[in-house]
């Protein structure tokens, strides 16, 4: 059973914070097929080459290169998105505030009154991530939000009504957007092309996205990847404050709270997380012979060290587990104290505590343990 030390801990729970963001950002999305599935043959690989089935995990090798590429090709917008939002220097210069709408009522009734009318629509609101990759063909406007003005633009027969409105930073930005559909195959047929698009940006974004149907007045509202459908203005107006508020203000839930929410995925992700910990630091690591340099340090003043023999000493080396670096890869030194020696020929003794070791290595042996050095003594005035 491997010893937990502090730093153990910290590595295991770092790790699980990360792998939870990632699951979190994908986990409505189609990425995470991809993941799931490039986890699944990751398993595959090692099981292959414990077991000595060299052929297989050779071809699996070979294989998670091209699957790398091509993951990088296709999910290009996701990795962005991914990076941006890992990213916290926008907090610093002020471009990754919360963007939310200070007019939840105003939404509500204009949107409830299209829908009344029968007037389609789908209205984007950004929070966090951003959209300028999602969206295409928008009309720039820049205008304050208004019920009037959005019943105007969603009007039938009017230039900017087939299409998407953007709402950020309380602010009408874009009209007339196109959104990306949903790849899922996994929606109700009456879902029309609003339905599939506001689907599509919260599956890739964390926008939320109200869609009014023309054909049944229904007011519907996406957000990662799920459609809602709302009866009233009133249950409108809170999802909007709810889904809109900056982050600042969430974070004033209670921390327990906080912690506890979505309990189980994050236990699975602790448990998957410690179970890997613990196969990697119970393999036994390798033992390596090493040349290893001597260095000096504590020569007295005046005298020179004029010649060492061996110049290097032999050394044994085993790594506690496989997540350390093989003993061959690291920059190890043998350094000795030169305070006691004398002028002339000196022999001092090596031990192991000579040669300093990171972490999870041990110095098993070395060869040999006495080193010759002759050192002259000051120079005599005449």
């Amino acid at each position: 059973m491997p010893h937990f030390r502090l730093q153990d801990i910290f590595d295991i729970l770092i790790m699980s914070i990360l792998i939870y963001q990632l699951y979190s950002w994908f986990r409505k999305s189609r990425a995470i097929q991809v993941l799931a599935g490039l986890g699944t043959i990751t398993a595959i690989y090692f099981v292959t080459r414990q077991t000595g089935l060299h052929m297989t995990s050779w071809v699996l090798q070979q294989l998670g290169t091209v699957v790398i590429v091509v993951i990088v090709v296709i999910f290009q917008n996701e990795i962005r998105q991914t990076l941006y939002r890992f990213s916290k220097l926008r907090e610093l210069v002020g471009g990754g505030s919360e963007q939310h709408c200070s007019g939840p009522n105003i939404i509500a009734e204009a949107v409830f009154g299209l829908a009344e009318s029968r007037c389609g629509a789908i209205i984007v609101f950004q929070r966090t991530d951003q959209l300028d990759d999602h969206l295409s063909n928008g009309t720039q406007l820049e205008a304050l939000v208004s019920a009037p003005l959005l019943s105007s633009i969603f009007k039938d027969g009017t230039p900017l009504h087939d299409g998407a409105v953007l709402i950020r930073d309380e602010r009408i930005m874009q009209a007339a957007c196109l959104l990306p559909l949903s790849d899922s195959q996994q929606l109700p047929q009456q879902y029309g092309t609003r339905h599939r698009a506001a689907i599509g940006l919260t599956e890739r974004t964390d926008a939320v996205v109200l869609v009014v149907s023309e054909e049944r007045g229904e007011v519907s509202l996406a957000e990662a990847g799920e459609l809602t459908t709302l009866l009233t203005p009133v249950q409108l107006r809170n999802r909007l404050e709810a889904l809109l508020t900056p982050r600042e203000q969430q974070k004033k839930r209670p921390l327990i709270r906080r912690i506890f929410n979505d309990l189980l995925p994050k236990t699975s992700i602790l448990l998957g997380v410690t179970v890997i910990w613990l196969l990697l630091s119970a393999r036994q690591g390798e033992v390596a012979i090493v040349p290893v340099p001597l260095t000096f340090h504590g020569l007295p003043n005046g005298m020179t060290l004029t010649r060492v023999s061996p110049e290097e000493v032999t050394v044994r080396l085993r790594s506690a587990s496989g997540l350390v670096p093989s003993p061959r890869q690291l920059d190890l030194t043998a350094d000795l104290d030169l305070s006691g020696v004398q002028e002339g020929h000196n022999t001092l003794r090596v031990s192991l505590s000579h040669v300093r070791v990171p972490p999870g290595m041990t110095v098993v042996g070395l060869e040999p343990t006495t080193v010759r050095v002759i050192v002259k003594g000051p120079q005599k005035q005449k």
